[in-house]
């Protein structure tokens, strides 16, 4: 289970004195809680593997949102530690999809949806969305299906 994985990673990062992924992780299994208990306000107590995806991701855009405030705002160094951590926070998400298999995945749903303008756009980013489940950033997938229209 992915949570184990990162149980074991906090260990090993705090063994070996790696403060900035003893952090990450620490962050990330306090995100992955708060999302549980969240849950359990519908009666389901543990996230999934997928579930938990998806908190590393939302971690990820955080970071990178933020890496990308501070590069605005001229501070080098605070960018440079978002991109660190979403470094990290990286690994523990499936491997990406690279351009060229989105965009056959993108042409199918395109087909299967028969969209045909920009107005179809949300349907075939739906329905992509739903075949690349933590493969593929959504603002990745948008701009390339927006590209077919």
């Amino acid at each position: 289970m992915l949570l184990d994985k990162i149980h074991s990673d906090l260990k090993d990062a705090q063994l070996a004195k790696d403060e900035i992924k003893t952090s990450v992780l620490r962050m990330l299994i306090s995100e992955i809680r708060y999302s549980e208990i969240k849950q359990r306000e519908g009666g389901k107590s543990e996230l999934s593997d997928e579930e938990i995806i998806n908190v590393v991701q939302r971690e990820v855009k955080k970071r990178k949102e933020a890496s990308a405030g501070f590069r605005t705002g001229g501070r080098e160094d605070s960018a440079l530690k978002e991109e660190k951590e979403a470094e990290i926070l990286v690994n523990y998400l499936p491997k990406q999809l690279s351009d060229a298999e989105l965009e056959i995945i993108i042409n199918e749903a395109i087909s299967k949806t028969g969209a045909s303008q920009i107005s179809d756009m949300g349907k075939v980013i739906g329905m992509v969305m739903g075949k690349v489940a933590g493969q593929a950033d959504g603002g990745r997938v948008s701009a390339l299906v927006r590209k077919k229209f």
